[in-house]
């Protein structure tokens, strides 16, 4: 049984709730990723997206520098541990319609698991495939 800590990235790169989301625009340039955990120490309090900052900051006029990680970010965080299996997360994933799920250990961030970690893992492509075409199923908006 493989777990999430078997294939998690460790080395995960956060930002602070009262940083800019010009900061946190940087560390997603720099690690080439579309989301960040924010954190209070090594306490995952909220995700904040290349989206939630463009349709909540760019698209508004704001400016980036001024403009704070906790003003814009998720707060009701989906985690899972280290332990968790990786079937398990790949359900997480496609029933919350996320891509990344911060890795949380004694209330501490230790990793983040990315839905390309699943793929990577070759008897998990299908699955990862389902996810995704999941996560990617639009919503059906009323008008």
């Amino acid at each position: 049984m493989k777990t999430v800590q078997d294939i998690m990235t460790k080395n995960v790169k956060v930002c602070a709730p009262h940083d800019s989301v010009a900061a946190a625009a940087k560390i997603m340039r720099d690690i080439n990723c579309g989301t960040v955990p924010v954190c209070e120490g090594k306490k995952v309090v909220g995700m904040i997206t290349d989206r939630d900052i463009v349709l909540n900051v760019v698209a508004d006029g704001k400016d980036s520098n001024s403009v704070h990680c906790h003003d814009c970010m998720t707060k009701d965080v989906i985690t899972c541990s280290p332990n968790t299996d990786i079937h398990e997360c790949s359900r997480m994933m496609s029933d919350h319609q996320i891509r990344r799920i911060p890795v949380v250990e004694n209330g501490e961030i230790v990793g983040i698991c990315a839905i390309g970690d699943l793929a990577k893992v070759n008897i998990f492509i299908n699955e990862a495939g389902d996810a995704l075409s999941q996560i990617s199923e639009p919503t059906h908006l009323q008008h």
